[in-house]
This record gives structure tokens, C-alpha cells and sequence, in this order.
């Protein structure tokens, strides 16, 4: 009995521990249509790293760091400042 209780638990952590695994990790990000679409769902637009600062001006929120959402909304990011529809 004491051989078996080791190996059913360390099972049970294994099996409760890949069922926390999100299945939906590698969704890809969403295209918006213009500036106000975006700041709809990331009111200071979207950097690209977290060490970009805005040249423009003083903004009114941070803005959200994803390199992957910026490349796909860089359309948006008119003065190519590496900020997306900053605010």
C-alpha cells in the first residue's frame, strides 16, 4: 500500500496539472479596422515592447505591450512610432 499511494498521487498531479494547460494559446490576433475599433478594446493603442515611448505627446493610458497585435495592426500606427493608435 505505501509503494502505490506515491505513484497515484504524482498521477493525479499530472493529470490536474495538463488539464490547466490553455488550449487556445496559439489564437491569433485580431486585425482591427481603424484606430477606434482598437482603442474600443486597448484605450492607448498597442506598443510594440514595453520600452517604446510615445514621441507625439503626452498620452492619456498606457499602452497595451504585444508585439504579435502590433505587427498585425501596423497599418494603424500612422506615424511609425511603434505605438498603434496611441492615446
Amino acid at each position: 500500500m505505501r509503494r502505490i499511494l506515491p505513484f497515484v498521487m504524482s498521477f493525479g498531479l499530472v493529470v490536474g496539472a495538463s488539464s490547466m494547460i490553455p488550449l487556445t494559446a496559439d489564437a491569433a490576433p485580431k486585425s482591427y479596422k481603424n484606430c477606434t475599433e482598437l482603442n474600443k478594446a486597448y484605450k492607448g493603442g498597442v506598443a510594440r515592447a514595453a520600452n517604446i515611448k510615445n514621441k507625439g505627446g503626452k498620452t492619456y493610458h498606457k499602452s497595451y505591450v504585444s508585439k504579435a497585435l502590433h505587427d498585425v495592426n501596423s497599418k494603424l500606427d500612422r506615424d511609425k512610432g511603434l505605438i498603434a493608435c496611441e492615446k
